[in-house]
C-alpha cells in the first residue's frame, strides 16, 4: 500500500498535483508584461514634449521604445510598477548613466500620455509628452 493508497491522503496528494503544477508553469503560460504597449500601432511615431518647440521621432516596433526616451540609446534593467491595460509605469537604472520612471496611458492605438523624470547626464527631468504615431518607418 502506497501512501496515497490512504482515502484520507488522497485529498492531500490532489492540493500537492495542483501546488506543484502551478509553481513550475512556464513563465510564458503568464500573460504578457506591458501588454498594452504591444498593441499599440507600429510605426514612426511624433514625440512633443510639452512646453518644448522641438519633437522627437521613434520608430515604434514594440512599444517599448516610447519608456526610455530620455536613455534611447543605454541598456537599462527595468521594473515595472503598473500594468492595466491602458496604463503601463515603469522605472528603469542604467548604471552610471542615470535613471527613470515612465507613465505610458494609451488613448487609442495611435495616441499616448507619457509623464516621464529621472537623472539623465547627472541632472534631472522631468516632462509630459503625448505620443502619435504619424506614418511607417
Amino acid at each position: 500500500m502506497t501512501i496515497f493508497g490512504n482515502k484520507l491522503l488522497r485529498p492531500l496528494a490532489v492540493v500537492l498535483s495542483i501546488a506543484i503544477g502551478v509553481l513550475v508553469t512556464p513563465v510564458s503560460a503568464r500573460a504578457p508584461e506591458l501588454a498594452m504597449l504591444s498593441g499599440l500601432s507600429t510605426g514612426l511615431w511624433d514625440v512633443r514634449i510639452r512646453g518644448e518647440e522641438s519633437h522627437t521621432r521613434i520608430c515604434v516596433r514594440t512599444g517599448h521604445e516610447l519608456i526610455q526616451i530620455r536613455h534611447r540609446q543605454a541598456a537599462c534593467s527595468r521594473t515595472v510598477i503598473e500594468d492595466r491595460p491602458n496604463l503601463v509605469a515603469v522605472e528603469y537604472s542604467c548604471g552610471g548613466g542615470g535613471y527613470g520612471r515612465t507613465s505610458i496611458r494609451r488613448e487609442s492605438a495611435q495616441l499616448v500620455q507619457i509623464d516621464s523624470q529621472g537623472i539623465q547626464a547627472g541632472l534631472p527631468f522631468h516632462f509630459n509628452a503625448e505620443a502619435r504615431r504619424v506614418g511607417s518607418c
